[in-house]
């Protein structure tokens, strides 16, 4: 299965908000937290990004967003690779 992830300047522009916006949405609950990629580097997962852009044009209430990223939030744990995976043991466990 392939994941993109998305680096800042493609979710600011695909949610249409600034820099700043976007990290306060992050703090208010309202857009899930990023992902590391490096020491100074993030992305999103771009079905995240798609599922918060749909939720908004639907109209859900700040509310039902904050549950929906707790959800996805939820979501990226529990489909993150265990080491003992084969594709993983496999590397090295890098993958």
């Amino acid at each position: 299965m392939l994941y993109s992830l998305l680096r800042v300047p493609e979710v600011t522009a695909a949610a249409a908000v600034s820099r700043s916006t976007l990290y306060a949405l992050v703090a208010k609950g309202l857009w899930p937290a990023p992902v590391k990629l490096g020491m100074r580097s993030v992305g999103w997962p771009e079905g995240e990004v798609e599922t918060l852009n749909r939720a908004r044009i639907a109209g859900l209430r700040d509310d039902d967003i904050r549950q929906l990223v707790v959800h996805l939030e939820a979501e990226r744990q529990a489909n993150a690779p265990r080491i003992d995976e084969p594709e993983l043991a496999a590397a090295g466990g890098r993958g």
